[in-house]
């Protein structure tokens, strides 16, 4: 069961998340010269992949960086969730789909098959429950899984995810119903493959928030650039077990801190894993 597999990959790696949040302006000039968009993205990725793939315990790929540059882009972003596969490396494709009916059936379809099949993708609930309908199938598989906004970490998620609903804010009424779906999907790490996404700049409640979902895995955005604590996320994580936690700029962008930096953008891609690791594991 893929949950188990990415539980698995926690223990035995880390609970990191690498972010393929892959601007083109992240790319070394050097490395663009005679090459296509789809060449030099996909050239930074394996860079990275490559260098910090036996530390981590999956990728996360946020796919507006590759729709942006069109065919170029997509075929980028293709040759990384391909090449993430081959090497047996669990892969999430953030693409926060979020609509019903068909069309719901089809981004299901879109992106666990075919080109763009990824191993985990983002959804978005707040059209209503029935947003999940044609992911669930891929989830009895076991061979699926979906990472669900639950409570995020931007600064306007308190426009309406803190609303307050019968005496609590609104994320609860979500999450609690969430976790009425997901415990149908429970691997034999007791943990479920339809997961949250729990923002980790927002500490308020965390550890009632992990005492209330027991069984959910965690997918905790924020960390690095956007501020988020290690002694909130470790609440978050239940001993290291329950979560993985993303950085996407803080470690593939790591390279530009050093003055040989473009020459040695997967060695640096590591370091920032490495320290990233001592400072939330508290080594």
């Amino acid at each position: 069961m893929i949950i188990d597999k990415l539980s698995e990959r926690i223990n035995e790696r880390s609970i990191v998340c690498v972010g393929l949040d892959t601007s083109t302006d992240y790319v070394p000039e050097d490395m663009k010269k005679g090459k296509k968009v789809s060449e030099y993205l996909f050239d930074f990725n394996k860079e990275i992949i490559d260098n910090t793939k036996d530390l981590v315990a999956c990728f996360k790929v946020q796919i507006a960086y590759y729709e942006a540059h069109g065919i170029e882009g997509l075929t980028a972003y293709k040759k990384t969730l391909k090449y993430l596969k081959e090497n047996d490396l669990i892969a999430i494709a953030d693409v926060k789909r979020g609509d019903i009916a068909n069309t719901a059936k089809e981004y299901a379809k879109a992106h666990f098959e075919g080109d763009f099949e990824a191993d985990f993708i983002t959804v978005n609930p707040f059209m209503g429950y029935d947003t999940l309908e044609h992911y669930l199938p891929y989830l009895e598989s076991e061979e699926k899984g979906i990472f669900v906004l639950m409570r995020t970490s931007n600064p306007g998620s308190k426009d309406i995810q803190y609303k307050d609903y019968k005496g609590q804010p609104l994320y609860y009424e979500i999450g609690d119903n969430l976790n009425n779906i997901a415990k149908d999907y429970l691997g034999e790490c007791t943990l479920s493959s339809l997961g949250f996404v729990v923002g980790g700049t927002q500490s308020e409640n965390a550890n009632k928030i992990r005492e209330r979902y027991p069984n959910i895995m965690f997918l905790i955005p924020g960390y690095g650039a956007q501020g988020a604590k290690p002694e909130d996320i470790r609440v978050y994580l239940d001993n290291f077990k329950k979560g993985i936690v993303n950085s996407s700029r803080g470690i593939i962008l790591n390279y530009r801190n050093f003055d040989d930096g473009e020459e040695n953008i997967g060695k640096y891609a590591r370091k920032a894993v490495e320290d990233m690791r001592k400072d939330i594991y508290g080594e």
